[in-house]
């Protein structure tokens, strides 16, 4: 008996083993990585846990001021585990006081190998099951149109929202600066709509997703975007392209939604003096492919500032309303479309840039700053200040970003302007418990968004505590629920469309988040005479 029992054991035993070894062997490990077929060809990913991660994977090429083409079909696999070469973009800024120094202990940076082929994107997802048609999201960096990238930020890595949500998660490089805004289209046909080569990329980006998501579980038919800073107006400005109709059916716009663009003869400009400095005669433009990157670069920075002085005002690189590839109003496929806009509590006004410490305040000191602040409004702008954000601290009034809210509600505005989709807006307030209290500052609600407050350095920014970590599954899956149903709202917490008229309802997102009427254009009127 005892021999049979040893013997089914062992039997046992093996059966196992042998159906573990299968498992490995047809299942994706370092040694068996997964390969999944494009429409250009095969590409070789990675896991990380339950995540299958594709990076630097060629979406378009480009050559110097062309539009993006299709990439050239290979044979065999291409690797697709490494991050993507990022555009060029002048030097970082180096660490030269302590404010700096603290912007990177809490908005921790990662620089990359530039190069001018940078048109490639990154993707997270949970599954390679064409049938399993997850909702897409989409993220454009920030950065202005002359600097950032995809992976610039610890902040940006998709792997723990594609798990928390079961999407996938997709981020974006593209052409930056000169490389895509300069306006060559008065020296030949071939450079016509080179000025806006910058937003044909990311319409590129889109369109190899439309063709290629299913195979990374992704559903073509429910691709959200969404942007921060300069990617909040590269979201925006996809519904003024009518390129765009069906490559995307949703968008959020991070601090602010508001557009600005170039007028069209301050780039016609630009590229004027760029000739004229490598004194490269207008019948022979192609000479500029012989300018190395950085050359070109700071030659164009050169220009730009040069026809900011014939001008008198800021003249920055942006794409340009040529009234063709982007139009002024909006395309009317966009009518649709949902969209989510807001900012965070103190963009660009805060701990970051006038010192921490208020926590630490005595009453009197609180009172005494009020009063140099605000003078004889103080009263009336803590009365508005009260009502509207009891749970906070009297002094967190002198880190609110009055002018951004103002940008915000303009640019809410002008979304609802005749379309019939829903608009919602946000205000991400969470002062996070580091080095005394850092007030929520221009990127900052992105780490909670991707759902990374414990990820990697992005731990020490946040704190990861138990209120950073509420916060962070209160965003993302508000993020999330749009990105399934064009809905932000998530059981407990109803969030309705914004009106500017009859509500100003916005969601406001916080240790305790709440939907509440923000109605603080009083407020930010007082406070803008005293900034």
């Amino acid at each position: 008996m005892r021999k049979h029992i040893v013997a089914c054991l062992a039997l046992t035993l093996a059966l196992v083993l042998t159906l573990s070894c299968v498992s490995l062997a047809e299942g994706f490990t370092a040694y068996n990585p997964p390969i999944v077929e494009t429409t250009a060809g095969k590409l070789r990913g990675f896991m990380n846990g339950s995540t299958y991660v594709f990076r630097g994977i060629q979406y378009a090429q480009a050559k110097r001021f062309m539009a993006p083409e299709p990439v050239d079909p290979w044979e065999g696999v291409k690797d697709a585990q490494t991050y993507g070469p990022v555009s060029p973009v002048l030097d970082a800024t180096p660490f030269s006081d302590s404010l700096v120094n603290q912007d990177e202990f809490v908005w921790p940076h990662r620089y990359w190998v530039q190069d001018e082929n940078c048109l490639n994107l990154n993707v997270w997802t949970q599954h390679l099951d064409k049938d399993a048609r997850k909702p897409v999201i989409v993220f454009f960096h920030g950065g202005g149109f002359d600097n950032g990238s995809s992976i610039e930020a610890y902040a940006y890595d998709g792997n723990n929202l594609s798990v928390f949500g079961d999407v996938v998660v997709v981020t974006v490089n593209h052409r930056l600066n000169v490389f895509g805004m300069l306006d060559l289209s008065a020296y030949g046909e071939q450079y016509k709509g080179s000025a806006n080569n910058t937003m044909k990329d990311l319409i590129a980006s889109l369109t190899w997703i439309h063709e290629n998501i299913e195979s990374f579980g992704g559903d073509p038919n429910n691709v959200m975007v969404f942007g921060q800073s300069g990617g909040s107006t590269k979201t925006a400005l996809l519904y003024h392209i009518p390129a765009a109709e069906g490559l995307f059916h949703k968008a959020a716009a991070h601090s602010s939604g508001n557009i600005t663009t170039m007028e069209p003869g301050d780039s016609a400009r630009i590229a004027q003096l760029v000739l004229e400095k490598f004194g490269i005669a207008p019948d022979e433009v192609e000479k500029l492919n012989d300018i190395s990157a950085r050359e070109l670069m700071l030659a164009g920075y050169e220009a730009r500032d040069q026809v900011s002085k014939e001008l008198g005002r800021n003249v920055r690189f942006r794409p340009t309303y040529d009234e063709d590839y982007i139009t002024t109003e909006f395309a009317s496929f966009s009518n649709d479309y949902p969209m989510m806009i807001g900012s965070v509590w103190s963009e660009r006004i805060g701990t970051l840039h006038k010192g921490t410490g208020k926590n630490e305040w005595a009453d009197a000191e609180v009172e005494a700053k009020l009063t140099e602040v605000f003078g004889e409004d103080k009263d009336e702008i803590m009365a508005e200040f009260t009502r509207l954000f009891p749970e906070k601290k009297r002094q967190d009034v002198l880190y609110y970003d009055a002018a951004r809210r103002g940008q915000v509600r303009d640019a809410l505005a002008a979304r609802m302007k005749g379309i019939t989709a829903p608009v919602y807006a946000f205000l991400f307030a969470y002062e996070a418990p580091v080095n005394g209290g850092i007030t929520p500052f221009h990127c900052s609600e992105l780490t909670y968004v991707f759902h990374n407050a414990e990820f990697s350095e992005c731990r020490f920014a946040t704190g990861a505590s138990p209120e950073a970590l509420k916060v962070q599954d209160t965003m993302a899956r508000a993020w999330i629920n749009f990105a399934y149903t064009g809905n932000p709202s998530q059981e407990g917490l109803e969030w309705l469309p914004y009106n500017e008229t009859s509500n100003n309802g916005t969601m406001v997102f916080d240790t305790n988040s709440a939907f509440t009427i923000l109605d603080d254009q009083k407020l930010c009127e007082l406070m803008l005479k005293h900034m």
